[in-house]
């Protein structure tokens, strides 16, 4: 099955098939967002919706029918059953509802992610935002530019903007203003802006912002899709070493860790 999964990024047929997996994905939550959804907790705190599992199942469906046999790595599944020991050399990671607190609290910016990892790097990803019914997409193709659609719209090809004299940051909206201030000049930007969700890595990809540093935890769901994207646009994504951030780490987390546009 490898050979059709390769065969088919190489193509960009799968590039496509994630996108049209994820919008419909989308299509599944946005009948929960502002109706007032049952907020559960999960063991690490954070929440989760019917809509999360809803949009998990159907990834796992799809995904599963089209190339049988490759890993997947699902931000619900793994919170009912627990991390794979090992990742595996090609394997997928989802993030069905990224932004959940966001989506709980009526703002725009959830996403569903999803990514394909060949030995530890993402060569492939999707990131939708459902409630603007936008699409991003990055391939194998480093630097060349990446892929945004409005839903039922034809593609355009976009990609990170020059830094420019006055660079803008994006900051999670968990962080403190002090914090979030500090950690933007750490980076050279003296303005910043908080946001949720993987969002961020796609408006640097398509020139809006130009940094977003994390230092806290994160799984690798929440990140996977949106470096795809940002490669592809032209952009980086490095660990403190500076390296590429890379996939299939223990327990499938994060270290700290900087996206970059030009």
């Amino acid at each position: 099955m490898t050979e059709t999964l390769q065969a088919d990024l190489a193509s960009g047929t799968l590039a496509e098939a994630i996108s049209d997996i994820a919008e419909d994905a989308a299509r599944v939550i946005l009948p929960y967002w502002r109706a007032s959804a049952v907020v559960e907790v999960k063991a690490d705190d954070s929440p989760v919706t019917q809509a999360d599992r809803e949009a998990e199942t159907l990834i796992l469906s799809r995904l599963a029918a089209l190339y049988p046999g490759i890993q997947a790595v699902a931000e619900e599944a793994v919170a009912a059953n627990g991390a794979p020991a090992l990742a595996e050399e090609w394997f997928w990671l989802i993030d069905p509802l990224d932004g959940t607190r966001g989506f709980v609290a009526g703002r725009e910016t959830f996403t569903v992610n999803i990514a394909l990892i060949h030995n530890g790097a993402p060569v492939a990803g999707v990131v939708v935002a459902p409630a603007t019914a936008t699409t991003w997409c990055g391939g194998p193709e480093k630097g060349g530019g990446i892929l945004r659609r409005r839903f039922g719209e034809p593609w355009q090809t976009v990609r990170v903007r020059d830094r420019p004299a006055t660079p803008l940051a994006l900051l999670s909206h968990s962080m403190s203003d002090d914090e979030a201030e500090r950690l933007a000049a750490r980076h050279g930007c003296a303005q910043w802006q908080g946001m949720d969700s993987s969002l961020k890595f796609c408006l640097i990809a398509e020139g809006r912002f130009d940094a977003y540093p994390r230092t806290g935890p994160t799984s690798e769901w929440d990140t996977a899709a949106g470096q795809a994207v940002l490669e592809a646009a032209g952009g980086r994504v490095l660990d403190d070493d500076g390296q590429p951030l890379a996939y299939g780490k223990p327990h499938f987390l994060n270290g700290p860790f900087v996206a970059l546009g030009g």
